[in-house]
């Protein structure tokens, strides 16, 4: 059984990730840390445990986290989740539940010590993990895995024509991140579309289980169904973060990877937060693999170029059944 720390800015495709984890047999989810990207941190924290509540594990803590970027005000992705996150479904009946006192970035710190070998699956913005691995640098030798939600490795952006959301919500702390000595896997927009889109047989399959999750996986993507069409011309629901959860969960989904220095762009405004992929290792960055093997300096970041597309669905067919 493995340990397991997430950290999310719970909107629609976040809550689908949280549900997968948190009705795996092969996990312990120690923890849930929110941070502000997609919905400010306290819609995030709401949505967080309403997820949990629904997959009837309130035994998971929530933390609230960082309400802001590093060094940039926080631009919310309420024109792509919906007002709330969920696609304004009107959720949440009855009272809130409330999330833990301790900060988010503190639980990453605290579960991470208490549980070394976990790993952390980042969602959203990686602004409370920059600040966490900037307080204690012995996270880089509790934390086995650390797999990214962020960038685009392909060059095409979601939110700029160069940048993916995470990414160019906060490039400071993907930077610090990808810098910091943490055993990063990339998991990039790129993944979630195409073949791994849910399709219109794909949804249909998925309302058929007629589970209360199943249901809400479809609903709370409405809005983002819309807007991933208007965005893209692709008819379906994407899902990066699941993609995300799917490699954390069974790393033999990936049918094809690489070992590369990765930097962010944190100073043009044109191309603000683009994940820059050393593929021919021409820059001299020490990341570098060949260069890595000598120095043993910082890891190079493994980037997730493909995954089993078939494999992907059949683990979110069997989480929402």
């Amino acid at each position: 059984m493995r340990d397991l720390l997430i950290d999310t800015d719970t909107a629609s495709d976040d809550a689908v990730a949280l549900i997968m984890a948190l009705r795996s047999p092969e996990v312990i989810v120690r923890g849930i840390t929110t941070v502000a990207g997609n919905v400010d941190v306290s819609q995030a924290t709401r949505n967080a445990l309403y997820v949990r509540e629904l997959c009837a594990r309130s035994d998971v803590p929530v933390y609230a986290g960082c309400a802001r970027p590093m060094v940039r005000p926080a631009v919310d992705a309420n024109w792509f989740h919906g007002r709330d996150g969920l696609g304004d479904c009107g959720f949440f009946p009855g009272a809130d539940v409330a999330c833990e006192t301790t900060h988010g970035v503190d639980a990453i710190i605290e579960l991470s010590r208490r549980h070394p070998g976990l790993t952390l699956v980042t969602l959203g913005p990686l602004t409370n993990v920059a600040i966490a691995v900037m307080r204690e640098p012995r996270l880089i030798e509790w934390i086995a895995r650390c797999v990214v939600m962020a960038g685009n490795p392909l060059c095409v952006g979601n939110v700029t024509p160069a940048a993916e959301y995470n990414a160019w919500c906060d490039p400071e702390a993907l930077e610090v991140v990808l810098r910091s000595g943490l055993p990063v896997e990339l998991v990039g927009w790129h993944l979630s579309r195409g073949e791994a889109v849910w399709n219109t047989e794909d949804v249909r399959a998925v309302r058929a289980l007629s589970t209360p999750v199943a249901n809400f996986a479809v609903e709370c993507n409405r809005v983002a169904s819309d807007a991933y069409l208007k965005q893209t011309g692709e008819v379906g629901i994407s899902l990066p973060d699941p993609t995300a959860m799917a490699v954390a969960l069974d790393p033999a989904i990936v049918t094809r990877a690489s070992n590369h220095a990765v930097m962010v762009e944190c100073h043009s405004e044109l191309t603000r937060g683009q994940t820059v992929v050393d593929e021919l290792g021409v820059s001299g960055d020490p990341r570098n693999i060949a260069v890595w093997k000598v120095a043993r300096q910082s890891p190079p970041t493994r980037v997730i170029w493909t995954i089993d597309v078939a494999a992907f669905k059949a683990m979110l067919m069997k989480a929402l059944a």
